[in-house]
């Protein structure tokens, strides 16, 4: 819940581009008697109140896209340099204190965007601040509540857990969609103002309810063969009494565990080849959530509203893509090869999208769906059960306090190609969309090389299994 209302606020700004900048009627070349005779003729539709025929001023001028790239640039550059810093404090602050903090401070600027449409406000600069806060303050969010699924969950099936839990983000998109589309054509300021109210609401809830680690609630588990039937264990599996009889001692040896630093976390196998990994699958992911309403608009000629709803349909694809993921990564044991598969397969799938999203209405929802599965499933993995994974990997030796750093370098990797994805797209896409395509599928391909070294040592090590239970 707390995390869905993270997505739901970045959501506005993809719905509300499309009334930003409005495709006015270009005045077409008329025969008139007089000069005098034209200008009344156009008088009526001349710029009205605060806003102009074109949209709302700065992003009414020809070079909207570049402007509208620039807005979402530097949330994503602000969020990217962020979240190297927010996993190494999150890991020193109490989360449940810290995670309250960033709500209410994404609840103040997200509204603050929607502010400007109240107060008259047509300074680029305004609305690129407004963004850059909202980007710092809103990576307080992931590291924070990957550490406390991974506090409660082991790696059992971890998988399939956190790609059910993942579906938050998903569900998040379709809320900030609807709830921003329901007052776009209208009053957009209410599109930020309304989603920047709800996640400080969810901040009070963090505050009264969030539970951070089992030994928070003196929950502990009777035995350490199942943990996915009991309550984790204290991070000193030696320590299996109570919490109520202990005196402290699991506390104890869990605070002389020191927080990993920011080199340690990448020595850690495998940091480095599924951040890298996720720098080119959410470049992907991000293009879509930014500027797929307005591609939608585009090509279907229809009005930001209905774009809006329909865009949904991807983060409902995702929403699948992200369970499929963790139940065959589950099944395989393999992390790296169940993303490898799912990039394979991206890639001829998006250029398929750019092809037939042409040809149609129907033909839209149905790739919609199909390229949410297969390019939220990868990111929807790294992001939860790899990060969980590798931030309490048995080089660790049980310290659990690595998790908010690790997880938050993966992110934070990835988020550097979230910046450049939506920049790329509103460079690429003046000279045409299918060029955002190409740049889209060379993504792909790049995410799935950096993961080759890895699929072919899981392959390796299945092999050998093989051969020895054979011997």
């Amino acid at each position: 819940m707390l995390y869905a209302s993270f997505h739901l606020s970045r959501k506005p700004i993809s719905i509300v581009k499309g009334e930003l900048h409005k495709h006015c009627n270009t005045p077409q070349v008329i025969e008139h008697n007089t000069y005098k005779e034209y200008a009344i003729q156009i008088q009526p539709v001349k710029k009205i109140a605060n806003e102009s025929r074109c949209g709302w001023e700065p992003f009414d001028k020809s070079n909207y896209k570049q402007l509208l790239g620039a807005l979402d640039y530097s949330f994503l550059c602000a969020y990217a340099v962020g979240m190297y810093l927010s996993g190494i404090i999150g890991e020193r602050l109490p989360i449940r204190y810290y995670l309250t903090g960033g709500m209410f401070a994404s609840g103040l600027f997200t509204a603050m965007f929607g502010f400007g449409y109240f107060y008259n406000i047509h300074s680029l600069w305004f609305y690129i601040v407004a963004q850059m806060a909202n980007g710092l303050v809103q990576t307080t969010g992931w590291p924070s509540v990957v550490t406390c699924i991974g506090n409660w969950f082991g790696k059992g099936r971890r998988g399939l857990i956190m790609g059910l839990w993942n579906s938050h983000t998903s569900v998040g998109n379709i809320l900030g969609s609807l709830i921003a589309g329901y007052w776009v054509s209208t009053s957009w300021g209410l599109s930020f103002v309304v989603p920047g109210v709800i996640i400080a609401l969810m901040g009070i809830v963090c505050f009264l309810f969030l539970i951070e680690h089992p030994r928070d609630a003196n929950c502990t588990s009777s035995s350490s063969s199942d943990p996915e039937k009991h309550c984790l264990l204290p991070d000193n599996e030696k320590c299996n009494k109570s919490l109520n009889h202990n005196n402290g001692g699991c506390e104890e040896t869990e605070n002389r565990k020191s927080a990993i630093s920011f080199s340690g976390a990448l020595r850690i196998p495998g940091v480095v080849e599924f951040s890298l990994c996720l720098l080119f699958a959410k470049l992907v992911s991000y293009t879509f959530l930014f500027w797929l309403p307005l591609y939608i608009t585009n090509v279907e000629h229809i009005d930001a509203k209905r774009a809006g709803d329909l865009s949904t349909l991807f983060d409902v694809g995702g929403i699948f893509g992200g369970i499929l993921a963790g139940i065959i990564s589950d099944r395989l044991k393999k992390r790296a090869t169940t993303c490898g598969m799912m990039l394979l397969i991206a890639a001829p799938t998006l250029y398929l999208f750019s092809a037939i999203s042409k040809m149609g209405f129907e033909a839209t929802i149905v790739m919609l769906l199909i390229s949410g599965a297969l390019v939220n499933g990868p990111y929807a993995l790294i992001t939860t059960a790899v990060s969980a994974d590798l931030g309490t990997h048995k080089s660790l030796k049980g310290n659990a306090k690595a998790l908010s750093t690790v997880t938050a370098i993966i992110d934070g990797t990835g988020s550097v190609g979230a910046a450049l994805g939506p920049l790329l797209a509103g460079l690429l896409s003046p000279s045409g969309w299918n060029n955002v395509f190409y740049m889209l599928m060379i993504a792909d391909a790049c995410a799935l090389l950096f993961l080759l070294r890895l699929i072919r040592n899981e392959l390796r090590c299945s092999l050998d299994r093989t051969l020895f239970k054979e011997h």
